[in-house]
C-alpha cells in the first residue's frame, strides 16, 4: 500500500482494488469445457469450412423463405398505387412519367427491401453469437496461403457492407505490400449495393424454388470471395511478391444474440437503402424515363411493313396487343433504345439484350439501379404500364435463364462504383492502382460472364 502522506495514495488504492476485482472476474470466467469442445469442430480446418458453408447457405435460404410474403405485400401496394394514379391522371406524358417512370422504377427496387433488411438482421444475429470470429479464424488459413495478411479480415468483413470504409480501414495493416493487395481485392467482395441485384436475379429465375435461390445467392457471395483469393494469389506471384502476416485474434465467448441490436441494424441498413432509392436512384429513374420516352414516335414515320403489321394487330380481337406493340416500337426508337442497340453487340456474347445493356451502363452510377432500369424498360415496352403486379415475375418472363446467370456473375465481379475508385487513388496515392483495379475487375467480370452464358446456354438447352 501507499503511505498516508503520499498525494497519489488514493490513485494507487483504486488501481489495486481494480486489479483484485479483475482477478475475481477472471476466476469466475474460467475456460468453458463445452465452448472448447464446440470450437474444436467450428475451427477445424476441414469441418470448420464445411460448417461455415452450411451456416451461410442456411442463412440465405431462410432469407428467401421469410421475405416472400412481405415482397408480395409491397408489390400489391405499388400495383394499387399505379392503378389509382392511372385512373386519376389523363393519358399522356404526365401519366407515363408517374406510372411508367416513378412508380414502376421505385417498385423495381423497393420490392427487394424485405430481403435486404432480413439479410442484415440475420448476419447481426450471427455476429452477436460470437461465430463470425470463428469464421475469421477458419478463413485465415486460406488467406495466408494466397498472400493476404491476417489483419485483412476486418476490412474484408466490412467490405460486405461497403468497399469504401473497408479500403479506408486497411490503414490498420502496417506492411505496405499487404495493404496494397488488400485494397486491390476488396471491391470483389459482395457489398450491400450488390444485394438488390443478387436478389433480383435469383427472384427472377427461381421465385418458386427458394432452396435453389438460396444456393445461387450463396454461390454469388462465395464467387466474390473466391475471386478475391485468386487475385490475391495472382498479385503475390506477379506484381506484389511476398509473404503475408498471419492473423492473431481473440475468440469471444458464445452468447445469446441481442434481438434489439439485430433489429436496429436491419432498420439502419434499410433506411440507408431507402435514402439511396429516394436520392440518386430516383434521379436515374427520371433520366431513364426521359431517355426511353423521347423523341416521341410519329406513327406516320413507320415503314410500310411496320404499318401493315400495326393494321393487322389493330384488327385483332385484343386491342391491347396493338398498344403494347406501339409501346415497344416507341421504346426501341427512343434515345435509350438507340444507345442500347448501338452498344448491345459488345455485350451480346454475354447474352445481354439491349435493355440489359442499358441497365448495365446505368448501374455504373449506382449498382442497385439495374432493377429499376429493367422494370422501367420492360414495363414501358411490354405492358404499357397496365399491369404493375409481379415485378419479379414480369422480369423473369423477359430474361433468359442463362443470360440472367451471366448478369449475376458480371455484377459479382465488375467494378461499378466510381467513388470506390476515388478512395483507392486517395489511399494508394496513385491513379495507376485505381486504373489497374478497374481494368482487371472489368476483364474478369466480362470473361466470367461470357463463360457462364456459354456454358449455361448448353446446359439449359
Amino acid at each position: 500500500g501507499a503511505c498516508s502522506g503520499c498525494p497519489h495514495a488514493a490513485r494507487f488504492a483504486w488501481a489495486e482494488a481494480l486489479c483484485r476485482k479483475a482477478r475475481r472476474i477472471d476466476q469466475r470466467n474460467k475456460p468453458n469445457e463445452h465452448t472448447a469442445l464446440v470450437d474444436r469442430w467450428i475451427t477445424h480446418p476441414l469441418w470448420g469450412a464445411g460448417i461455415f458453408l452450411l451456416v451461410m447457405g442456411t442463412l440465405f435460404q431462410t432469407l428467401f423463405i421469410l421475405a416472400e410474403t412481405p415482397m408480395e405485400w409491397i408489390e400489391e401496394g405499388f400495383a394499387w398505387l399505379a392503378q389509382a394514379m392511372d385512373s386519376l391522371l389523363p393519358e399522356g406524358l404526365l401519366n407515363s412519367f408517374i406510372v411508367d417512370g416513378i412508380i414502376t422504377g421505385m417498385a423495381g427496387t423497393v420490392v427487394f427491401l424485405p430481403q435486404i433488411c432480413l439479410l442484415f438482421f440475420l448476419i447481426a444475429l450471427l455476429e452477436d453469437t460470437g461465430y463470425l470470429a470463428r469464421a475469421a479464424f477458419v478463413v485465415d488459413r486460406w488467406m495466408v496461403k494466397v498472400g493476404l495478411p491476417g489483419r485483412a479480415f476486418i476490412p474484408m468483413l466490412s467490405a460486405h457492407a461497403c468497399a469504401i470504409p473497408a479500403i479506408m480501414s486497411t490503414r490498420i495493416i502496417e506492411n505496405p505490400r499487404d495493404r496494397l493487395v488488400t485494397i486491390l481485392i476488396l471491391p470483389l467482395l459482395s457489398c450491400s449495393a450488390r444485394i438488390p441485384v443478387y436478389v433480383m436475379v435469383t427472384a427472377m429465375l427461381f421465385a418458386d424454388r427458394p432452396l435453389l435461390a438460396g444456393l445461387i445467392f450463396t454461390a454469388a457471395y462465395f464467387l466474390g470471395l473466391c475471386a478475391a483469393f485468386c487475385m490475391a494469389w495472382v498479385f503475390k506471384k506477379t506484381l506484389l511478391k511476398g509473404d503475408a502476416t498471419p492473423l492473431l485474434i481473440e475468440l469471444p465467448d458464445y452468447k445469446l444474440p441481442s434481438l434489439r441490436t439485430a433489429v436496429w441494424t436491419a432498420f439502419d441498413r434499410g433506411m440507408l437503402f431507402l435514402k439511396r432509392v429516394a436520392g440518386i436512384i430516383l434521379l436515374i429513374i427520371v433520366a431513364l424515363w426521359a431517355l426511353a420516352t423521347f423523341p416521341q414516335m410519329d406513327i406516320e414515320q413507320l415503314n410500310a411493313d411496320a404499318l401493315q403489321q400495326l393494321e393487322v394487330l389493330e384488327t385483332g380481337e385484343d386491342p391491347i396487343v396493338a398498344e403494347n406493340w406501339l409501346a415497344a416500337q416507341q421504346l426501341e426508337q427512343s434515345i435509350a433504345g438507340r444507345m442500347g442497340q448501338a452498344l448491345q453487340p459488345l455485350f451480346a456474347p454475354l447474352g445481354f439484350d439491349w435493355q440489359m445493356t442499358v441497365g448495365v451502363l446505368a448501374s455504373f452510377a449506382a449498382r442497385e439501379v439495374i432493377a429499376s432500369t429493367l422494370a422501367v424498360l420492360h414495363g414501358m415496352g411490354e405492358d404499357g404500364g397496365e399491369d404493375m403486379a409481379g415485378v419479379a415475375e414480369r422480369l423473369r418472363d423477359a430474361v433468359d435463364p442463362a443470360a440472367g446467370l451471366s448478369l449475376l456473375v458480371f455484377f459479382v465481379l465488375a467494378m461499378q462504383c466510381l467513388p470506390t475508385q476515388v478512395v483507392t487513388r486517395r489511399e494508394t496515392g496513385k491513379w495507376k492502382w485505381a486504373l489497374l483495379q478497374f481494368t482487371y475487375m472489368t476483364l474478369l467480370a466480362y470473361t466470367a460472364a461470357y463463360a457462364t452464358y456459354q456454358i449455361g446456354t448448353r446446359l439449359l438447352a
